[in-house]
């Protein structure tokens, strides 16, 4: 079954006893047993699995290729499930470039467990060798990254984890399995914002793991249902709603993304596009070997480096909606060293290109010339 299928049927089956095409919302906390133990079906309470859960994940580890998926109450909720898998003395092994969400969870919830994090360049395949010692358990990587759109090789670090045993994760948020599936590159974990692309239409806040190995899969289903952070039966019907016409949005991102950020790399007052379609992008090799596409976010920087030209641009902007967030039909912008990774601290910012004078856009599927019009009249 192809892609544009598996969205839309993958793991999916009519509901047998109404004939259904939808799954039902199972807006249910129990189920009934007919003796003590005994569940008349495969549900007992819903923290441990609930229907319509159960026919989103299917549909998860469909598109995403993985022998399971699991639907949590965000994505930095399935981020902490996998990351309560370490212990004291553990490593691991993560991207300087991170969602500031992420990077605040790894510094500051977990920094007082014993696990140590180095934060690094992964397009640098010879610094993340120098690192990696007997206490190495896990690499993870965005890519592309938020909000610099750096790219990693997937299939080059899944060598080097391999090799060495360790577990390798891929926030996959920008790309989607779309354009991008790191199982099949060699990751062992994809980890979704699902608020982001797979929801899509800014009404849900959902995260989900991907897992390609059926015993960790188990194993992260356990602290999934002991610690409880799952997804609730309504927003699961929502994501799994928004997967259905996943391959129908990407194709406009990907179309009015690209054209976006040809304009503004022509345009006089910007200095930097970061954007993984241009051939000036850094990684855009990497980009053309393990993406089918280059996707919907554009980032910038202005050529007068002046946080006021920023926040200008967008208090200005009318079409394109001044909101955290992404992936979802409609354009939003934001300014990350303000609002997405304002927990990052200043040095840090600076130190991975953060600038005060950067833009993000999530440029969504409205007609391409109503989104140039909007940059036009907010540049000028």
């Amino acid at each position: 079954m192809k892609f544009n299928t598996k969205t839309i049927h993958g793991g999916q089956h009519h509901d047998p006893s109404t004939g259904a095409v939808m799954p039902a919302v199972f807006q249910t906390s129990t189920y009934v047993q007919e003796s003590p133990g005994k569940p008349i079906g495969e549900y007992e309470y819903s923290r441990a699995a609930n229907p319509t859960r159960t026919a989103l994940e299917n549909a998860l580890a469909s598109i995403e290729n993985g022998a399971k998926g699991l639907a949590f109450s965000s994505g930095l909720a399935a981020t902490d499930c996998l990351l309560r898998s370490f212990k004291a003395g553990d490593e691991v092994i993560a991207m300087d470039d991170l969602y500031g969400g992420t990077y605040r969870m790894f510094t500051r919830i977990y920094k007082d467990s014993g696990i140590k994090f180095h934060f690094i360049d992964l397009t640098d395949l010879e610094k993340l060798q120098s690192l990696i010692n007997p206490n190495t358990k896990l690499v993870w990587v965005e890519t592309p990254t938020n909000p610099l759109m750096k790219l990693a090789d997937i299939a080059e670090i899944a060598k080097i984890t391999k090799q060495h045993n360790i577990l390798f994760a891929v926030d996959n948020t920008f790309a989607t399995p779309y354009l991008q599936k790191p199982l099949d590159l060699g990751a062992d974990v994809v980890m979704h914002s699902a608020t982001k692309y797979l929801g899509g239409h800014s009404d849900v806040i959902a995260g989900a793991l991907i897992i390609k190995d059926a015993q960790l899969a188990e194993q992260l289903h356990f602290q999934q249902f002991a610690t409880g952070a799952t997804l609730g039966p309504m927003d699961s019907f929502l994501v799994l709603r928004g997967i259905k016409t996943l391959h129908l949005r990407m194709q406009r991102h990907c179309e009015n993304g690209e054209k976006i950020a040809a304009y503004l790399s022509n345009h006089p007052k910007i200095s930097t596009v970061y954007f993984p379609g241009l051939e000036s992008h850094p990684f855009h090799e990497i980009a053309k070997k393990q993406m089918s596409g280059f996707g919907g976010m554009v980032s910038f920087k202005f050529k007068s480096g002046a946080k006021a030209d920023a926040i200008s641009f967008l208090e200005k902007l009318q079409v394109f909606t001044l909101a955290e967030s992404l992936g979802g039909v409609e354009s939003l912008a934001n300014h990350p060293a303000l609002m997405t990774h304002a927990s990052i601290p200043e040095e840090k910012r600076k130190e991975t290109g953060i600038s005060d004078d950067l833009v993000r856009l999530s440029v969504g599927v409205e007609d391409i010339d109503d989104l140039i019009a909007d940059l036009e009249q907010a540049l000028k």
